[in-house]
């Protein structure tokens, strides 16, 4: 219990570290373009302690869920002072101001690609494409329990086919008898099918090698098996004794382009969540009522306990992992163009440059700042949607969390 405390408590911190980092991306390109910075606060609630450097005042606050940086005029409609008027952020040229509004978004990223980075360098990124990896050898188990799915044990000192023929933990087998292998449901369906000697092509540290390996028969179920099913019937099949690797390991240099491809592949993720969120809102619903669904939203709080569970059975690969994907999932949907998100502010920024540029092809002055108080309604029912989310995941995440088994 006491290192699922502590693993919570650590994921919270990261979670804390990285609003920090958020809100500092907004303060330093505010302040690099000259605008007014009044405020950067860490929390909310009220204030534990302040302190003041220059124009702008520093602080924590008693709740730390969150933070924010003022700057002053974010808006036409902000009071300022006299003396802050020449440097409020609405007077900032377009593209200034977007650089301000997204650099809180751009700081997630680039957290998320440092956690990915050391991540790969440390502890290997995850096998996410099914890539046909290594990840240990064991012997070819003869026979398969229909029922649990249990394999038999390997009689003392056997040594499976893959590792006899020089197959290693790590190797990823990108071709057999000279086809290509995609997936490594691929690979084992391929397998299942033959006997005997057979040519693969492994992958080691940069290098291809050809092996000769001598597939052993065994008696296997069907791949699409389910355990405590009595429908499943025996086959002899074809088996090399691998199972598959969940890591790929990189080294300092390799582990870039690495964290590279894998910072697509989250990108990608995090945009088809986002997109298929709305449909995932029932099971949310239905887990507060007791169902089970692994694959619905969390909130900030189920997360945290995915991680804390993850820090108590040791696996800190999913613990990083978390983290990373939490960062690049706030950094996506802050960017949604909608009010109050900086996607909003940007979207409503990008709107005026375009409109006034029109404006002018027509001979016209500039239309001046977006009337905000037009958009306050749209804004409050998105306000009112947000939150109801947020506490329907929150309740969720609470009555009936997602656990790591």
């Amino acid at each position: 219990m006491l290192v699922w405390l502590l693993g919570l408590v650590l994921f919270a911190l990261g979670i804390c570290l990285s609003v920090a980092l958020h809100e500092a991306g907004h303060m330093l390109t505010a302040k690099a373009f000259g605008m007014r910075v009044r405020r950067y606060f860490i929390g909310f609630g009220p204030t534990l302690f302040s302190f003041r450097r220059g124009e702008t005042e520093y602080g924590l606050k008693a709740i730390p869920a969150g933070g924010f940086c003022e700057i002053a005029g974010m808006t036409a409609l902000d009071p300022v002072t006299p003396e802050e008027a020449p440097r409020a952020m609405w007077r900032f040229a377009t593209w200034k101001r977007v650089v301000v509004l997204a650099a809180g978004s751009i700081t997630h990223f680039i957290v998320g690609f440092i956690i990915l980075y050391l991540m790969a360098v440390t502890m290997g990124l995850p096998n996410t494409s099914d890539r046909a990896l290594v990840g240990t050898t064991s012997c070819a188990a003869p026979t398969q329990d229909p029922v649990t799915l249990k394999y038999a044990e390997c009689a003392p000192g056997a040594v499976s086919p893959a590792a006899a023929a020089g197959i290693q933990a790590g190797d990823e087998i990108v071709s057999l008898n000279g086809q290509p292998v995609g997936s490594w449901k691929e690979l084992i369906g391929k397998i299942r099918g033959l006997s005997g000697q057979n040519t693969f092509v492994v992958e080691r540290d940069g290098e291809q090698r050809t092996l000769t390996v001598d597939i052993a028969t065994v008696q296997r179920v069907g791949l699409d098996s389910k355990p405590g099913s009595t429908d499943n019937k025996l086959t002899e099949v074809g088996a090399i004794g691998v199972s598959q690797g969940r890591y790929f390991e990189y080294g300092v240099a390799s582990g870039f382009s690495g964290a590279v491809v894998f910072t697509g592949e989250m990108f990608a993720a995090t945009w088809e969540g986002l997109m298929r969120f709305p449909e995932k809102i029932p099971a949310v619903i239905r887990a507060i009522g007791g169902e089970d669904d692994p694959e619905r939203p969390v909130s900030v709080v189920g997360a945290s306990i995915i991680g804390a569970d993850a820090a108590e059975q040791g696996i800190w690969e999913i613990f990083v992992l978390m983290l990373a994907m939490l960062n690049f999932f706030v950094g996506v949907f802050n960017l949604l163009p909608l009010l109050p998100l900086d996607g909003g502010h940007i979207a409503i920024s990008l709107y005026e440059r375009v409109r006034d540029a029109l404006r002018k092809l027509r001979g016209k002055a500039p239309a001046g700042p977006v009337d905000y108080n037009k958009l306050a309604g749209v804004t409050m029912v998105l306000v009112i949607i947000g939150g109801a989310i947020v506490l329907l995941t929150v309740t969720a995440d609470i009555v009936n969390p997602i656990r790591l088994q």
